[in-house]
């Protein structure tokens, strides 16, 4: 069964929407942007149209792809200082010149609707649900509530190894009780611990890794992303070839970003009740 992101996003969308009209005063989401890639432009414009869409204002500040790392810095501590904006983004990717692990860290945790500063990540570690959690992290653990998929016991095979999504979905997990497994590219024989998984998590940006005789049957597959090969968009999991009518499986990239985006949202308004 192909999982529907479209109707989860838009239950979230929807659900946003309606508190926000309760509210007197609307959240303001404001966003950085420094690169003008396509992907960035792209990301940016769902950004902006869906927080119209739930009643959220959207401010965007763009700098030129030449701005130092200092000024930028700088930029981001007048943000932080500013009692006028209480939560802003900074759209990733940063140009090669910037540090992205500094500039992140540079961001006030309370204004951090991303969820990527380390006080946020932390907090996930010790199960303090007062922080912001990383919008694809949360968006999986969305998808398994929305589609009433119960983690306790489950034994979960999440393959990456990154802050953003590896490190937060295995805290995630394992603080739901589930029995989490870890690999990464260093992993000898990945199918070994993949056959065991009732869930598999795959976040690595290499195409076709996730095969279908990797996987037991009735298994879930969650695959987060996808890498673009020839002009053409492959998926983190042999998509096409894994029997959907033995697995659950989200497509992508389909409403991955649509997901994202709402959890965003939600974020956003979190830190606004708050």
């Amino acid at each position: 069964m192909i999982i529907n992101w479209k109707n989860i996003a838009l239950n979230i969308y929807n659900n946003i929407k309606w508190t926000i009209s309760n509210l007197e005063n609307k959240p303001t989401l404001w966003a950085i942007l420094v690169w003008d890639n396509s992907s960035s432009i792209r990301y940016i414009k769902q950004k902006k149209k869906w927080a119209e869409y739930v009643g959220i204002n959207f401010n965007l500040v763009k700098f030129e792809e030449t701005i130092s790392e200092v000024e930028l810095l700088k930029q981001i501590n007048d943000f932080n200082n500013d009692t006028n904006i209480s939560w802003y983004i900074v759209q990733l990717p940063l140009p090669k010149h910037i540090n992205e692990t500094n500039i992140i860290h540079s961001i006030s945790p309370e204004k951090d609707v991303d969820g990527f500063h380390p006080i946020n990540q932390w907090k996930i570690l010790i199960w303090d649900h007062s922080g912001l959690v990383p919008c694809t992290p949360a968006w999986i653990m969305e998808i398994f509530d929305s589609e009433s998929i119960d983690v306790v016991w489950k034994v979960i095979c999440v393959i990456g190894r990154s802050n953003i999504v590896w490190k937060p979905i295995t805290s995630l997990l394992i603080n739901a009780w589930a029995t989490v497994i870890s690999c990464n590219s260093k992993t000898k024989d990945v199918s070994k611990f993949t056959k065991e998984a009732d869930i598999v998590v795959v976040a690595t940006w290499q195409p076709w890794l996730l095969k279908e005789e990797m996987l037991k049957s009735w298994s879930i597959v969650i695959d987060v992303w996808f890498t673009v090969v020839d002009w053409k968009i492959h998926w983190d999991a042999e998509t096409e070839k894994i029997d959907s009518a033995w697995h659950n499986i989200t497509p992508v990239p389909g409403w991955v970003w649509a997901l994202t985006v709402a959890l965003l949202m939600k974020n956003t308004l979190k830190a606004h009740t708050k």
